[in-house]
């Protein structure tokens, strides 16, 4: 069995955002615009950039650039608080992509059980928080 270590954590991240990868080629946008036109999407306005900025782990002066490219394409628009709010095209965009990789996620993990997904959850947010622990001390 393999050992669950960061070589196993990051194969498996670029193994899934090559997947993630071909939906958004289909579209023209690129992975940080995906989560700029998600976080848009799943909940816009005035915090959008912040959301951004923490999700890319960058600066908020690049968020707002991704964003501008998302408005740029005519994806998202922004709003009278200073925030995005996607346009039709953007929300229907995310939307094929999320109806193409419905399928695919559940082929990967969609028939292991469900103590086992619990576990890797528990697991994968332990190493999340103490990762963001070392990002934060380093600050």
């Amino acid at each position: 069995m393999t050992e669950f270590n960061a070589q196993l954590i990051g194969r498996t991240e670029k193994a899934l955002n090559a997947i993630l990868a071909r939906q958004l080629t289909d579209i023209g946008i690129t992975e940080p615009q995906w989560v700029a036109l998600t976080l848009t999407v799943t909940g816009g306005g005035s915090g959008v950039v912040a959301r951004v900025s923490e999700a890319l782990r960058v600066p908020e002066s690049t968020a707002r650039s991704r964003l501008a490219e998302l408005g740029a394409a005519g994806l998202v628009r922004p709003t009278a608080d200073g925030g995005f709010e996607a346009t039709e095209e953007g929300a229907a965009r995310w939307g094929s992509v999320r109806a193409a990789v419905g399928p695919i996620t559940r082929t990967l993990w969609g028939d292991l059980p469900t103590e086992d997904l619990a576990v890797a959850g528990r697991v994968l947010e332990t190493v999340l928080s103490r990762a963001n622990s070392v990002l934060s001390a380093a600050a």
